[in-house]
């Protein structure tokens, strides 16, 4: 063996040091040459220890030889028990599939058949190499089998993803503890079975932070925010100290609902609280949430905080966070100092540079970074990258481009890059483009309802109403439905939420009303003309208008003028992409009542003020 430089007292005891977790491979090794000199590899104690920790080491195939080697020297299997379980588990973590049935074949001819760790051990190590049936078949005739037997089959599915077989698993448990019910919520959570996995923690008699994060993340995954932020403070009520994954999912759901006095009071627990973050997540959440929150300042001061760290994933958050406020130049130069600081980018790096360009219409540089991620850092695009491109093309009305990156690209387009193609059609009133890219759109996505609006939204606006009534007819028979718009905004504290043409708390429906009548006004007297090309129905002008001033954002608008005090900004959210006239109207607001306004659509922000909005026009 190749001599270390590491110094190792082996004198007395070596496996003393074998039983340390942070024990080094080169240390390991060293001891295991001492180890064969003085003829230690014939105690099977002294094996036991060295396989596991050559097991839990970076190279765990070297336990797999050890544990070979050891059989041939071993003078009686007395012992053997302790290694077995170590070598299985090396086994599946180097994928070592021959060494691994060979192992099972010497359990299978000798008395380690009947002890339940090893037996267990072999149900681990056949779901980490894939081989499910057998693990079946191990458990099916194992001679005993307790609840770890139990435990290594359910999470062995679940970590397949056979989450039905799991769920038959865990129903015929004849016991469950806390790792059962936890990993099947986890489980049923990831796969977008909340309620199941609701019924289960409902059930839980006694339950520890793990059970109370994978429920707050089975409610965030399955874009229930406002369920998981509510439990996230149901379990701080209870005394239960939140972990980093629980943080970093609550941070997650505040940013999907935009509610940023909730993401600063997280903000102040974790910082009370000194939440340990061994993974680094919870600084990129909370960049996200401050980026999604609408306060980009806050979230490049938490950037420049702990930028130090050079963790990849601090810096694509703070790029794709500029991104969203369509800051494309800022978030080139943020690109520009991680090269500076040596930090390799990745291909999700490279993902929010692209959304940065598009957003920000920096064709040549989109068209450049798209270049320089392929040749410079030799990362292959995926199909979201080229998606950047083929948006960023039809935006600026050079769809016969866009058409040529998509054609061009190893992937089929799939129904994000056609409705792409279908929103740059709608833009640039290209008739022929968008029936092909709707045709394709739907075809992927039958029951998306935007690719029928956007459609529709084509026909109309060159004023062919039998095509516009088709697609609704075809919307009719397959059961689809346009999504209303929604725009909701926080005032003291309590969301409230408007629909086009009306308050979803009834209660403040005719003040609203009132006060959006008294700005049209305004604004009219000041040149507004409503663009009723933005209104896709066959109706008369003036009912176009009504249609027009009835937008949920300017309602969400109104209540805000009314209920805000003059010098704080208004901040509305918008489950769809803002419209022409909505935009127009919201930047003489902000001119004429004095008022600083941030709208968050569905694709970015949009921040008004004093007649000018970040986007410049670009969206």
């Amino acid at each position: 063996m190749r001599s270390c430089c590491v110094s190792v007292s082996v004198g007395g005891n070596p496996t003393r040091m074998l039983s340390e977790k942070r024990t080094a491979l080169s240390q390991v090794r060293q001891i295991h040459a001492f180890m064969i000199k003085t003829n230690l590899v014939t105690s099977a104690l002294c094996v036991a220890k060295l396989v596991n920790a050559l097991s839990e080491s970076g190279n765990p195939y070297d336990a797999v030889s050890v544990f070979g080697h050891a059989l041939s020297c071993f003078h009686d299997m007395r012992g053997i028990e302790f290694s077995v379980p170590s070598a299985l588990k090396a086994c599946g973590k180097s994928c070592a599939f021959e060494e691994g049935k060979q192992i099972m074949g010497f359990v299978l001819k000798t008395h380690l058949w009947n002890d339940p760790v090893v037996t267990n051990s072999l149900v681990r190590m056949c779901m980490e190499l894939g081989m499910i049936e057998l693990a079946w078949s191990v458990f099916h005739k194992m001679p005993t089998r307790d609840l770890i037997s139990w435990n290594s089959l359910l999470s062995g599915y679940l970590k397949a993803g056979e989450i039905e077989m799991a769920r038959e698993v865990f129903e015929k448990m004849p016991q469950r503890d806390l790792f059962s019910c936890n990993a099947m919520i986890d489980g049923y959570g990831k796969h977008g079975m909340c309620e199941l996995a609701e019924e289960v923690f409902m059930d839980m008699g006694v339950r520890d932070v793990v059970t109370w994060t994978s429920m707050i993340s089975a409610f965030v995954l399955n874009h229930h925010p406002r369920k998981g932020l509510s439990l996230f403070r149901e379990m701080l009520s209870l005394g239960v100290r939140s972990d980093a994954p629980a943080v970093v999912s609550v941070l997650s759901a505040i940013a999907d609902l935009g509610f940023v006095e909730e993401g600063k009071w997280v903000h102040n627990y974790v910082l009370t609280n000194k939440v340990h973050d061994s993974g680094s997540f919870i600084g990129s959440a909370l960049i996200n949430m401050y980026a999604k929150c609408g306060q980009i300042e806050n979230a490049y001061h938490v950037f420049r905080s702990i930028c130090h760290r050079r963790n990849v994933g601090d810096w694509n958050s703070m790029i794709s966070g500029l991104a969203l406020h369509g800051l494309g130049r800022e978030a080139i130069e943020i690109f520009r100092d991680m090269e500076r600081a040596k930090l390799k980018p990745d291909d999700i790096t490279f993902l929010g540079l692209l959304s940065a360009c598009n957003h920000g219409g920096l064709m040549d540089e989109g068209q450049f970074y798209f270049e320089t991620m392929q040749v410079k850092y030799k990362i292959i695009p995926q199909i979201q990258h080229y998606g950047c491109i083929v948006d960023l093309l039809g935006r600026a009305g050079r769809l016969e481009e866009a058409l040529g990156v998509m054609c061009d690209m190893p992937f089929e387009p799939d129904v994000l890059i056609w409705k792409a193609i279908l929103s740059a059609s709608l833009k640039h009133n290209n008739v022929v483009v968008g029936h092909i890219a709707a045709s394709r759109a739907i075809e992927l996505a039958p029951q998306d309802s935007s690719c029928y609006v956007l459609l529709s939204n084509i026909y109309a606006k060159a004023g062919k109403w039998d095509g516009v009534s088709k697609v609704r007819s075809m919307m009719r028979k397959r059961g689809v439905k346009k999504i209303p718009g929604c725009s909701s905004i926080v005032v003291d504290g309590k969301v409230h939420e408007f629909l086009v043409g009306k308050a979803m708390d009834v209660g403040y429906n005719q003040s609203v009303l009132s006060k959006l009548e008294e700005v049209v006004r305004k604004l009219k007297s000041e040149g507004y003309e409503p663009d009723l090309s933005e209104v896709f129905l066959d109706i008369e002008q003036g009912e176009k208008e009504s249609q027009l001033t009835l937008h949920s954002e300017k309602m969400a608008l109104a209540f805000g003028l009314s209920s805000i005090p003059q010098g704080n900004p208004i901040h509305i959210v918008k489950n769809l992409r803002i419209c022409c006239d909505c935009h127009t109207f919201m930047q003489l607001v902000s001119k004429i009542y004095n008022r600083r306004i941030t709208v968050r659509d569905q694709n970015r922000f949009h921040h008004f003020d004093k007649g000018f909005c970040s986007c410049r026009n670009h969206w």
